[in-house]
């Protein structure tokens, strides 16, 4: 019977003490977090110089460069920022674009023209 007491006491007390502290989770769509600066999102081109530094240390393989293109894919990518980290001149920069969920699984290859630097979707 005390111990059952002691139970409910624990657990009012419990109850009490988060009752004054600020909620930790947010109202997800109307309110939106500010990513850290040092925030892994989705790889954003810069000016390539096509150095292929960014294809050696791709763990996942996600990064294929061709003649004019340069294609990231999301299915693959494990956004370790090996690229960005890697890359010579700068020209990969990891974003602070976290909400990446697609229906279409084409959604998720990225294709910049590296004629035309730092444009999406050619």
């Amino acid at each position: 019977m005390l111990k059952n007491i002691r139970g409910l006491l624990i657990s009012m007390f419990t109850v009490f003490k988060h009752l004054f502290i600020r909620p930790v989770t947010l109202e997800y769509p109307e309110k939106k977090i500010v990513p850290p600066e040092n925030f892994r999102g989705k790889p954003v081109l810069g000016n390539c110089i096509k150095c292929m530094t960014c294809t050696r240390v791709c763990p996942s393989g996600a990064i294929n460069i061709q003649k004019n293109t340069f294609n990231i894919d999301l299915n693959k990518c494990i956004f370790c920022g090996n690229c960005a980290y890697y890359c010579p001149i700068n020209c990969i920069k990891m974003s602070g674009e976290y909400e990446l969920a697609s229906s279409d699984k084409s959604d998720l290859n990225l294709v910049y023209d590296i004629n035309k630097t730092g444009e999406n979707n050619v």
